[in-house]
């Protein structure tokens, strides 16, 4: 199994994040096989960049280039009162959520910012703009329906063939987790347009074999 180097494994796990490492060293996996198709590979969902330091890793690795999508202001459960709400990043200005900063930090610090392209905005918005194939989709982003709804319709379609979609946050038991993640990969899977690669914790990989989306 490939593994990233050893400095970006040590700065995935002192950045800001929630991945667990089992998790992370799937996805890096993930990001190298898929990498092989010279293609970009694109995360939904950045935060403070602790899962990107490995999709990055793997991207120039293979010399292609990782993509991210974030508007940067922080998902649902990353507000004021709830559960993940993160104070220190809080622009002091504005009063709102504002991971952007932080996350160029982490890929400073890496050694990674010639690797990656930031796109700061709404994932449908920017689907929308976006025409060329990837190698890669990564949602992890918002967790309610219209959320995860709007990355999977938004991305999944510029995936090529044999390109893998990765969907983090996977629960079947509502009783681990929300559940709209698990419903964008239950249709997935029903589409006929995505096999099942993998399973580690809550991520699932699946490769894309066909065309109806």
């Amino acid at each position: 199994m490939a593994a990233p180097t050893p400095a970006t494994l040590a700065a995935f796990e002192a950045a800001k994040g929630f991945m667990p490492t089992h998790e992370g060293l799937a996805l890096y996996e993930a990001a190298g096989q898929a990498a092989g198709l010279g293609l970009p590979l694109l995360e939904v969902g950045t935060y403070c960049g602790r899962s990107t330091l490995l999709i990055a890793d793997a991207a120039r690795a293979a010399g292609v280039t990782a993509i991210t999508v974030d508007h940067h202001r922080g998902s649902e459960e990353q507000q004021p009162g709830w559960e993940y709400h993160d104070p220190s990043v809080v622009d002091p200005e504005t009063g709102l959520m504002d991971t952007l900063p932080t996350f160029r930090r982490t890929l400073h610090k890496a050694g990674l910012e010639d690797h990656v392209i930031a796109m700061v905005g709404r994932s449908p918005q920017v689907a929308k703009a976006w025409s060329g194939p990837l190698g890669l989709v990564f949602v992890d982003g918002g967790h309610t329906d219209e959320h995860a709804s709007g990355d999977y319709e938004g991305w999944a379609p510029h995936l090529a063939d044999g390109g893998l979609l990765l969907i983090h946050d996977v629960f079947p038991d509502p009783a681990d987790g929300g559940q709209a993640p698990y419903r964008i990969y239950l249709r997935a899977l029903a589409s006929g347009a995505f096999a099942e690669v993998s399973v580690t914790g809550s991520l699932r990989v699946l490769r894309r074999t066909g065309k109806g989306i």
